[in-house]
C-alpha cells in the first residue's frame, strides 16, 4: 500500500513536471506567438497545462517531504504496547538512517544506522509492501540473550523494574494481566508488557553485519525477530520521532475520551 502510493506520487509528479516545463519553454511561446500574429487573447492556457502549473509544485513538495524529511505512520497493533497504542500516529524522519531515492530506495547519503533502543520503521522482511514498527535491541555484531522476560546484550544486562500490572493484556480463553516494566537498554529508557504465565526457554541471537534485530515492547504479544529474523539495512524506513495525533477508535465520538490528548507531542525514545 505504502509502495503503492509513492510511485503514484512519482508518477503524478514527473507527468505534471513534464507538462509544466513543456509548457514553460515551447507551449507559452507558441501562444504568445499566436495571440500577436491573430491581434486576439488566444493565450488562455489549456485545462490540462492549467492543471499541471497548479498541482505540480504540490505533489513535488510532498514527494520531497514525505521521501527524504518525514512520513506519517498509523500504529495498526498492540505489539508497542505501552510505548505506543493502536490508533497513535507517528511522524517517521526519513533521513536518520540515510537519504534513499523514492520507489527505487537506492540509497544517495550514508547516514548511521538505528541505534539501541530506538524505535524505527521498516519493510517486513517476509513482505515488502508492509511497514512493521519494532524496538532496536541488537545492532550489527550484539550477541543478544532473551531468557525468563529478561534482556541481555553482550553479556550485560537490560535492568528492570517493576512498576505495576496492566489488566487483560496477556494472551488466553481468561485474559490475564501483563507485568509493566521500566527496561534501560545502555541508557534508554522505556516500559515494556510480559506475561509471567509462560516464562519460555532462552533464545540467542548473534547479530550479522548488515542487519538489527527487534522486538516490540509488548514482549509476549509481538510478531518480531523471534519469529522472522533480522531485519535487513535495506529494509529501513526510518526513525519513530513524535506522536502528533492519537484517537481511540472504541470510544464515541462524543464521549469526550475519542482524542487521547496527553500522548499527542510525546516523542519516542
Amino acid at each position: 500500500m505504502d509502495f503503492d502510493f509513492e510511485v503514484i506520487l512519482v508518477v503524478l509528479t514527473l507527468v505534471s513536471g513534464a507538462i509544466w516545463a513543456l509548457d514553460k519553454v515551447f507551449w507559452s511561446k507558441q501562444r504568445n506567438a499566436s495571440e500577436s500574429e491573430a491581434g486576439a487573447d488566444t493565450s488562455k492556457e489549456p485545462i490540462v497545462v492549467e492543471y499541471a502549473n497548479s498541482l505540480f509544485p504540490v505533489f513535488l513538495i510532498v514527494l520531497v517531504l514525505r521521501s527524504f524529511v518525514g512520513e506519517p505512520y498509523e500504529i495498526p497493533s498492540g505489539s508497542m504496547k505501552p510505548t505506543l497504542l493502536i490508533g497513535d500516529y507517528i511522524l517517521v524522519s526519513k533521513f536518520s538512517y540515510g537519504v534513499r531515492l523514492p520507489v527505487i530506495d537506492t540509497k544517495i547519503i550514508d547516514i548511521a544506522g538505528p541505534k539501541r533502543g530506538d524505535v524505527f520503521v521498516f519493510r517486513y522482511p517476509e513482505d515488502d509492501e508492509t511497514n512493521f514498527i519494532k524496538r532496536a535491541v541488537g545492532v550489527p555484531g550484539d550477541k543478544v540473550r532473551y531468557v525468563n522476560k529478561t534482556l541481555y546484550v553482550n553479556g550485560a544486562r537490560a535492568e528492570q523494574t517493576k512498576l505495576g500490572m496492566a489488566p487483560a493484556e496477556c494472551p488466553g480463553f481468561f485474559r490475564q494481566p501483563a507485568t509493566i516494566l521500566q527496561e534501560n537498554l545502555f541508557g534508554i529508557e522505556y516500559q515494556t508488557y510480559v506475561c509471567q504465565q509462560d516464562l519460555g526457554g532462552a533464545i540467542e541471537f548473534t547479530v550479522p553485519n548488515g542487519h538489527y534485530l527487534a522486538f516490540g515492547d509488548n514482549r509476549d504479544n509481538s510478531n518480531d525477530s523471534r519469529g522472522w529474523g533480522f531485519v535487513p539495512e535495506r529494509n529501513l524506513v526510518g526513525k519513530a520521532q513524535i506522536i502528533w495525533f492519537s484517537s481511540d477508535s472504541t470510544k464515541g465520538w462524543f464521549s469526550g475520551e475519542r482524542f487521547r490528548w496527553s500522548r499527542i507531542g510525546t516523542t519516542l525514545n
